[in-house]
């Protein structure tokens, strides 16, 4: 179905992402056990979060990446947009970088190259070719800052893309509200 035409290539190519978008979309929803237009907040309600530290996620995204439960919260709203991958990319970067055995570097490496950088890696981040290709030769001689290019640019891509819509997003303005309330009722009851 998809030969011919010199045109044809990127076409299958954009029926084959599609497909892959379609079926990411099908196991998440299985993944969460439950509907993805469900208006409760993904992260269970159960939680109980200061209002200081809802807050302070609104304040930068390194306060939000600071927090566990910021990361816990942000990681599923990239879920609804099939987009955690970065931020799972980001944090086996953070761990890689503490990693202090040379024969782990390595090994260490490759697995989140193969994770994540390389084309048609299981969890596929998206960066440009060029920061691919400096990161493989980076991997010749890995060391603690051979994902740092990489790194940067999912980064930047969270925080200017995911994290303004996750601050508009009506989940973390239920927390903000649940947050706030559950102070306010703390500091009646003293």
């Amino acid at each position: 179905m998809c030969r011919g035409l010199a045109a044809l290539p990127f076409a299958c190519f954009e029926r084959a992402k599609e497909f892959k978008t379609r079926l990411r979309l099908l196991l998440h929803k299985t993944e969460l056990g439950h509907e993805l237009s469900s208006s409760k907040p993904l992260w269970g309600t159960k939680m109980r979060y200061s209002s200081e530290e809802v807050l302070g996620w609104k304040q930068s995204f390194d306060q939000l990446l600071k927090s566990k439960n910021g990361l816990s919260a942000f990681h599923t709203f990239l879920k609804t947009e099939f987009s955690e991958e970065n931020l799972e990319f980001w944090l086996a970067c953070e761990d890689y970088k503490k990693t202090r055995s040379k024969s782990k570097l390595a090994s260490k490496a490759n697995r989140i190259f193969e994770k994540f950088i390389q084309n048609e890696a299981p969890r596929e981040v998206n960066i440009d070719h060029e920061t691919r290709e400096l990161t493989r030769k980076n991997l010749t001689s890995a060391t603690s800052a051979c994902f740092d290019e990489a790194q940067a640019k999912t980064r930047t891509l969270m925080e200017k893309d995911s994290y303004p819509r996750f601050l508009k997003s009506t989940s973390y303005w239920k927390m903000t509200e649940q947050a706030s309330s559950h102070g306010t009722s703390k500091q009646s009851h003293t």
